[in-house]
């Protein structure tokens, strides 16, 4: 199970069109799900933009903090999923704040939802999620959706005004992130070819290796930010569309590297490390369940259905 975190910055530089690019890519085998999880405090797009507001905007992360206080997360997270793959529930988008001011009803839930997430590889459907969390949402309360991601993925772009603001927003991450989260190697930058720097020279600069490159292709991104163009096979066959494939393969497999690297060894005799530091044995998700749930609730596993599908969705599409 692989939990990735995508982040932006100021100047646009395409974080939630390539998260959403990653979701409708994402390499999926036979039972497999991903989940793209709009978590921008400043609040979400893909509704108004990718789905051109045919969703209705009473579905989304708002709903997760009353639900969390009323001991329901669980439920209420797949409740709130929204099926972009024509019936088949294997690419679900959880819709983000539709008004900024609601970011503050979540400031206790980031924790819970971060919880959830990493058990979602251990159902009997296992999920892989995606976090879009836009330009601040690796500061604050959400910055715990990055911490305990397998990878942080910054998107960049080789112009100079996106370098410069960049290279501090990293420093902060690479600190907190080795500071309260496993470590700042898990940052790789996704690059927007826009601009006249390139790969080696980004990676030198910002002091992180590059993951994957996007073309600059404003026409098929509009796809993604406005739901605005092609979206059949065309546009998923396109050379934007065939670049997001290739990064989300290695960022896929680089995940899996740096999770069996950072796995716990077992202690000298066989026996896996105990203590407090140690972590808990046994389902992944029944610990996620057994953390953001009230005791008195029942730790039942929920399906990851029914999840909401607008009208006349094809596979793949975002509208």
């Amino acid at each position: 199970m692989t939990v990735v975190a995508v982040t932006g910055g100021t100047g646009a530089p395409g974080a939630t069109s390539t998260a959403l690019a990653l979701l409708l890519t994402w390499p999926l085998p036979a039972g497999r799900r991903v989940i793209l999880i709009e978590a921008d405090p400043d609040g979400g797009s893909i509704l108004a933009g990718a789905l051109q507001g045919r969703v209705s905007a009473e579905y989304g992360l708002h709903q997760l903090g009353v639900a969390h206080r009323q001991g329901n997360l669980v439920d209420a997270f797949f409740r709130q999923l929204v099926d972009l793959s024509d019936g088949r529930r294997e690419r679900l988008l959880l819709p983000g704040l539709v008004d900024p001011t609601q970011s503050s009803g979540l400031a206790y839930t980031w924790d819970p939802i971060s919880q959830l997430a990493a058990g979602l590889g251990n159902q009997q459907i296992p999920h892989d999620v995606i976090i879009d969390l836009g330009r601040r949402g690796t500061t604050g309360a959400s910055a715990i959706a990055a911490r305990r991601a397998d990878l942080v993925l910054p998107v960049v772009r080789g112009t100079l005004p996106s370098l410069a603001q960049a290279q501090p927003r990293l420093a902060s991450l690479r600190g907190d992130l080795d500071t309260h989260g496993t470590g700042s190697d898990s940052i790789a930058l996704v690059v927007i070819e826009e601009g006249r720097y390139a790969r080696q020279e980004i990676g030198k600069h910002l002091d992180a290796p590059v993951l994957g490159l996007l073309p600059f292709d404003p026409e098929r991104a509009r796809v993604l930010s406005h739901g605005e163009g092609d979206t059949g096979r065309r546009f998923l066959r396109s050379k934007f569309m065939r670049a997001a494939r290739t990064t989300a393969e290695a960022a896929l497999a680089l995940a899996n590297q740096r999770r069996m690297r950072l796995a716990p060894r077992p202690a000298p005799g066989g026996e896996l490390p105990s203590g407090p530091d140690a972590p808990m044995p046994g389902d992944g998700w029944a610990q996620a369940a057994a953390y953001i749930r009230r005791p008195a609730e029942s730790e039942s596993r929920p399906e990851a259905e029914p999840a909401h599908r607008p009208a006349g969705e094809e596979a793949g599409h975002v509208r």
